[in-house]
């Protein structure tokens, strides 16, 4: 049986050796600390989601959840079916109306969905290059022009830095003209993880926009 269900797999896949989903079989993955990320529930505790809102990458759904809780429509997505299925019951058990759906966050057209807001947290600083060229192109397909991203990733600055570390340098040429997104406002925040103590690691939070102009096809 093919892990990867005919798909190649992402980097990160092929560094560690296994699907995404493996990372949910023998307890709780890494990421997933059981709550929403501080800096993204003080983001939308002010305001900073307008629904409908797509999580890329949702994982257990913590974030998605937390967004459904201050009443805005979610779609959470992630490939490992495992997460997904957390993902729901959480929503049942806490009467939440959060959608969640397996997906691959390089086909999100698929989706046959439009968002008004995106929030990409820990699935970015995964792609390497390539990746993040085709995986841009797949969120600026199912986002509104004039829509808002907002990426939470590792930071390479400070100590206690996590895996796949991002530089400013790198999300500027990401977001570069022809990618469909214009960088906006770039922050240090924190992320936590089960490995890094309670002040979390050295994390980016940038604020994307949608843009009106043609995306460079990425291949």
């Amino acid at each position: 049986m093919d892990p990867y269900d005919g798909r190649r797999p992402t980097s990160h896949e092929r560094m560690a050796g296994q699907p995404w989903d493996a990372s949910y079989h023998d307890g709780p993955a890494p990421w997933d600390i059981d709550r929403p990320q501080p800096a993204i529930a003080r983001l939308a505790d002010a305001g900073g989601f307008t629904g409908p809102v797509l999580d890329a990458g949702c994982g257990t759904g913590e974030n998605a959840l937390y967004l459904a809780a201050l009443g805005l429509p979610v779609f959470g997505v992630d490939l490992a079916a495992t997460a997904i299925a957390m993902a729901r019951e959480k929503a049942e058990s806490r009467e939440l109306a959060a959608e969640f759906a397996v997906a691959d966050a390089f086909a999100l057209d698929r989706l046959d969905r439009n968002f008004a807001s995106v929030l990409d947290c820990g699935l970015f600083h995964t792609c390497d290059a390539a990746e993040r060229r085709a995986y841009l192109a797949s969120l600026a397909a199912v986002t509104e022009p004039g829509g808002i991203l907002y990426v939470l990733c590792f930071s390479d600055e400070g100590p206690g830095t996590g895996p796949h570390p991002v530089t400013r340098d790198e999300l500027r040429a990401a977001f570069g003209p022809g990618s469909g997104w214009e960088l906006g406002a770039v922050g240090s925040a924190r992320i936590h993880t089960r490995f890094h103590d309670e002040a979390g690691g050295p994390a980016w939070l940038a604020r994307i926009n949608r843009t009106q102009g043609a995306i460079v096809s990425p291949r």
